[in-house]
């Protein structure tokens, strides 16, 4: 019976039930002198998250399909390269189709025929993205001055926030909307995801350190009146399988805020957390361990929006359970592909007549059947097929590597596999 049209814990006439969601830890690194948590605590794990459309085995990478779909890639074909789960943008989703659409569907999984867990953002990013006009926030340019009112070089201010929400023009037809907790829910219900993620105020590296505590009390008001909506939602809409929801921890590159903002979170009655916000790339590990610090360990942990081979060692070993980015899939459009010997464009000349796969040893349909020239050729050519190539290869790239660390946290030789794997890859000064 497949979990597509009959996920666990939906059952007519009553509420989700929420025993259909849960975490299990199953192994941990050991705590280490160089342990940036908590008496050296390392927050590493491996772990089971378990979902009404299925389980995702942690730490997994989760590809994001944004307007639920992986821009040329078919659902099928990113079950085959092996991804347990997929994300998509409630903000992108509201604007098209509509929530209604997907609700009248059955939900998100079954709208795009995915065979697994799905999760849902919340549409922080893009009050950040219309707002400010940037479209990263790790590693972000701090070099300009202090700014609450900072933007974007040569974008305009679409997004506008206040105590009860945003209030944003959109940028497919100029309309004017308006988001707040008890907005986000109600798309987030409807679209269906497994697990969806509390309206958030996601701010810049920029920000002065007046506005990053505005904002991190304002997140947990809204983090409190999403709880409360949630619960509303669950018991209001029967028939439906379970939606967990996760809260979203802030506060930039203050410890303190980050630990204050941590505990807000864990005090609320949330599945699990999200750990999100601006953070310079040196402080990514530090980062998810003070807020682990600070957070029952019986929650799952995402961190958002995270791409980079050294980020995600650094995430996992701080306790980051499942990661999401675009980067993978983008890259892969644009000719850069990620491989064990670091990250390349195969767009340059020298591959116009090379007839090996993008990686030996990789087992992906691309490699198993394409040839570097043919790649090269289709992407010059901007033909469609070629950016279907570039996405399935950096996507498995990223599964596995996940898996693979996984599977060396369970089998005790994760410092081993992070040094030899991190020093291969970046050999060569790669990006990525």
């Amino acid at each position: 019976m497949s979990l597509i049209t009959n996920p666990l814990g939906a059952t007519p006439g009553r509420p989700g039930d929420r025993t259909a969601f849960s975490f299990e830890t199953l192994n941990r690194l050991p705590d280490s002198v160089d342990g940036l948590g908590r008496d050296g605590r390392r927050y590493g794990r491996t772990g089971i998250i378990h979902t009404p459309h299925g389980d995702i085995h942690t730490p997994a990478f989760i590809p994001v399909a944004t307007q639920a779909a992986m821009k040329a890639v078919l659902p099928e074909q990113m079950r085959q390269l092996g991804a347990q789960v997929l994300l998509a943008n409630a903000f992108h989703l509201f604007e098209r189709p509509g929530p209604d659409i997907l609700d009248q569907a059955g939900g998100l999984a079954r709208f795009m025929n995915w065979d697994g867990p799905t999760y849902t953002d919340s549409g922080g990013f893009q009050v950040l993205s219309l707002g400010a006009g940037f479209k990263k926030t790790l590693a972000m340019d701090v070099t300009g001055m202090k700014s609450d009112q900072v933007i974007a070089e040569g974008k305009e201010r679409l997004a506008f926030v206040d105590e009860d929400g945003v209030t944003f023009k959109s940028p497919l037809n100029g309309d004017r909307h308006r988001f707040s907790a008890e907005i986000s829910m109600g798309i987030q219900h409807r679209i269906g995801a497994d697990i969806m993620f509390s309206f958030d105020e996601l701010t810049t590296l920029m920000n002065t350190r007046t506005y990053q505590e505005q904002s991190v009390e304002r997140t947990f008001r809204w983090a409190k009146r999403c709880v409360e909506e949630h619960h509303r939602l669950t018991q209001a809409r029967t028939g439906k399988p379970y939606q967990a929801l996760f809260g979203v921890v802030q506060g930039a590159n203050y410890e303190d805020l980050r630990r204050r903002a941590a505990r807000q979170i864990a005090s609320l009655d949330f599945d699990g957390v999200g750990i999100g916000g601006a953070i310079e790339k040196r402080l990514l590990g530090q980062t998810c361990a003070w807020i682990c610090d600070e957070m029952p360990e019986s929650r799952p942990r995402h961190v958002l929006g995270i791409a980079a081979v050294d980020d995600i060692f650094a995430g996992v070993e701080n306790g980051g359970d499942t990661f999401d980015c675009v980067s993978p899939a983008r890259c892969g459009r644009n000719g850069a592909v990620f491989t064990r010997d670091g990250r390349w464009n195969i767009k340059r000349a020298q591959f116009k007549a090379d007839f090996r796969p993008i990686e030996e040893d990789c087992d992906c349909y691309t490699c198993t059947h394409y040839s570097r020239a043919y790649i090269d050729h289709l992407l010059r050519a901007h033909e469609l097929n070629g950016y279907t190539l570039a996405t399935i290869h950096n996507e498995r790239f990223f599964v596995r590597l996940l898996d693979e660390i996984r599977q060396s946290i369970d089998g005790g030789y994760f410092d081993e596999y992070k040094k030899e794997t991190l020093a291969r890859f970046y050999a060569h000064g790669s990006k990525g």
